[in-house]
Formats: structure tokens, sequence, C-alpha cells
């Protein structure tokens, strides 16, 4: 009987799965140091933009895991991809944090403040009402509205935060405008994921924390879907969804010993 031992690729979230702020959650190294002992192919896939894969890789090294900066893949990326292919050269207004913007750099789009394309909003710390008004003007004038990622909201230490949907929701309501979402469970990150493992999606496990932008994803792509019950999601908020994940686990630290 297939197994989630015996997938050869694995796309895992992090932020709830990996860790919680800067601390390591449960069972994260052994799970890590299985996936390259039994040669797996995985990819770190996150909704979050607010930092580079190299400042992602550095993260968890304080943390105590050592993994190369090409197991990371962030809606950052991701959303700078989409811009340069649907328009090349084109200028952005963003609203978002330092991994936001290197991305959108380094694939040639310019930052605008007075006449862009495209208003772009992630996750960031710095937000604030003069910069919901510059970019509800500047929709009302005609750029177009992306964001990172839908999600709503996000664990932290302390608890849930709002998240990129919920940061762009006054945009969307003052100028009557909806976003198009670049991250899970856009197929577009699923399908890169998967380009980047080299692997086919029966032969790949998603693993999130959420029902929402994760599980959704994994299904949706074809995909074998684990949920681990140690980010924002519990039993009782997965039952209200009409889709289930194949497997529910409390942490990934039990994945390598799921038979």
């Amino acid at each position: 009987m297939d197994t989630i031992r015996s997938k050869k690729g694995f796309i895992i979230d992090m932020d709830g799965v990996i860790y919680h702020g800067e601390h390591l959650l449960p069972g994260v190294k052994d799970f890590v140091d299985w996936l390259y002992k039994a040669n797996k192919k995985f990819l770190f896939l996150t909704n979050a933009s607010g930092k580079s894969p190299k400042e992602l890789q550095l993260k968890l090294f304080r943390m105590g895991l050592d993994v190369d900066e090409s197991h990371f893949y962030t809606s950052a990326l991701a959303t700078a991809k989409f811009l340069s292919r649907q328009n090349p050269g084109c200028s952005v207004y963003v609203i978002g944090e330092p991994g936001l913007y290197n991305a959108l750099h380094d694939a040639g789009i310019t930052i605008n403040d007075v006449s862009p394309d495209y208003v772009v909003v992630g996750e960031t710390n710095s937000y604030n009402f003069e910069k919901i008004c510059r970019a509800s003007h500047l929709v009302t004038n005609g750029a177009k509205l992306i964001g990172t990622n839908s999600d709503l909201t996000g664990p932290s230490e302390q608890g849930i935060i709002p998240a990129c949907r919920a940061i762009m929701a006054p945009i969307e309501l003052t100028t009557g405008k909806n976003a198009y979402y670049i991250g899970k469970p856009n197929p577009l990150m699923m399908r890169t994921g998967l380009v980047m493992l080299g692997v086919h999606s029966e032969e790949t496990a998603m693993i999130g924390d959420r029902m929402d932008t994760d599980i959704i994803a994994g299904i949706e792509s074809g995909l074998d879907t684990v949920l681990v019950l140690s980010g924002v999601t519990t039993i009782e908020i997965m039952e209200q969804y009409p889709y289930r994940p194949r497997l529910v686990l409390n942490g990934v630290g039990e994945i390598p010993f799921t038979e």
C-alpha cells in the first residue's frame, strides 16, 4: 500500500509546520534529517513574501537546520515571475517587506509610486493609513491589484495575526476592485513547485497547516495531502470544510513513522 514514506517528493509549508516565530517545532529536525537520508526531493513552499530564500535558509540555520537555499520558494518569487511574464518591464507600487522588493527587482520590475501598472500587496510590519490611501488612489486610477497570497491570518508565538488578505481588505473595499492572489492555493505556485522538484504530482505529498491554502492546493493539483495540527488549523476547523486531507497528524515529526 502506498504511504507517505514512499513518496518521491514533498512540498512543505513553513510557518506553523516547520516553526513558530523563531522556534523550531517538535520533530522537525528528525523529519528533515529523514528527507535527506531517504534521498527525497523536497521544497519549502511558503506564502510568506517578506523574506528571500537566503534569509529563510539563514533563519533555519539559526534554529539548527542546515538546508540548501535551493529548497525554498516564496510567494514573492512567484509574484515577480507572474508579473514579468504578464507584463515585462512593468512598474509596481509595493506594500511589503524586503523579500518582496528584492524579488521584483531581480525580475526587472521597477518601483513606481506615481503611476504604476500594478499595486502589489504582501504581509508587512510597516502598514499604515497613508499606504492604504496611496494604494487605493493608484488602483482607482487604473493600477491592477495583486496580492502575494490569500492568507487571511497567520500563526505567531503570540497567537493568530492578520496576514496578506486582511491587509488587502481595506484597499479592495475602498476601490471596489478584487485582487488577484498569486500564492497557494493558486495552481501557478504548485506547478512551479513540481517543476522545481522534477517529480510528478502523484509521487508528491503536500504538507501544511491550512485547509484553505495548503490542503486545497494539494487536492486540486493531484498531490497527496497531509494536514498537521501544529499551526492554525484544529480538528474542529478542519471539519467545517467539505474536503479532507488524506492524513491528519500532530506535526511533521510523525511523518517518517507513518505506515
